[in-house]
């Protein structure tokens, strides 16, 4: 496993795996690594011929500057699983090699950014376009991996791909989840063991809120149900449980068995931001 800190580095080797007609994948990160982006350097290391992980924990993604200050850190013990796992580059940039002088650069991504994450998170998916187009332009991948976890910024990266005809292949990794349920994120690590206990209020909900739909109930009733669970747990503060299509994001009022839809939830347990899935029709 060979460590890359700078285009310059990159470019000669990438040149030569070119030449060599080695398919590249890429799997962007911002370290902190848990078994879900494993997941993710596993697929693929199955489908291309050489698997590059970057770690870079964005600025510009970051609409809070305290979530970005405790962001954590683990870049030795990352260094350490993706050497397990038998990754061939881990591309870790400063700043300054990301960012020589303060991009201006602004992406709009219509009302995709305008709902959920975008709403509460202004500027984030403006920051997450940058920084994803700065990684494709690198690195060069032929496919790039990513975790239905973050399925927002999911749909965000495929309107960047497909609106800019940038020309490489996405392959979208379920989320991996603690044996309890708690989808694996990075934040996790600042939870304290009685709070991933509570933590698992938005996974509940999920299941809970699935299991109604199914059952026939009206997506009314069930986000009353949901928001009136969340102000009985003094700890979690609720900030959306929708209904949406997953490629759209557009809000659904009402439950159709025949349209693609997810349900998603973010929520803070003390100042600490989650947010989590599930898949209903897809």
């Amino acid at each position: 496993m060979k460590l890359i800190r700078t285009l310059a580095e990159w470019n000669p080797l990438w040149l030569n795996h070119l030449q060599n007609k080695q398919q590249i994948g890429l799997v962007p990160t911002m370290g902190a690594l848990h078994e879900g982006h494993l997941d993710l350097v596993r697929a693929s290391k199955r489908q291309a011929d050489l698997t590059v992980v970057s770690i870079f924990v964005n600025p510009t993604q970051f609409n809070n500057p305290e979530d970005f200050a405790k962001y954590p850190s683990t870049l030795d013990a990352d260094l350490e699983k993706l050497d397990r796992e038998g990754v061939d580059y881990v591309f870790v940039p400063e700043v300054s090699e990301m960012y020589p002088r303060p991009t201006e650069l602004k992406f709009d991504f219509g009302d995709l950014e305008r709902v959920l994450e975008g709403k509460f998170r202004p500027g984030h998916f403006n920051g997450v376009g940058v920084v994803v187009s700065k990684l494709f332009h690198i690195i060069k991948p032929q496919v790039a991996f990513f975790g239905q976890k973050d399925l927002q910024q999911v749909a965000i990266v495929r309107r960047l791909v497909s609106d800019l005809s940038i020309d490489l292949k996405l392959e979208i990794v379920p989320t991996r989840r603690e044996p309890n349920g708690l989808a694996m994120s990075s934040r996790n690590a600042r939870l304290n063991p009685e709070e991933k206990e509570k933590a698992l209020i938005l996974y509940r909900s999920l299941i809970h809120a699935k299991s109604r739909l199914e059952q026939g109930d009206s997506w009314n009733d069930i986000q009353q149900a949901v928001a009136q669970v969340f102000r009985e747990e003094p700890s979690a503060e609720l900030e959306y449980f929708e209904l949406v299509d997953p490629e759209t994001f557009q809000v659904y009022s009402e439950f159709d068995k025949t349209q693609k839809t997810s349900i998603c939830v973010a929520s803070y347990l003390g100042d600490i931001r989650l947010i989590d899935n599930l898949v209903i029709v897809f």
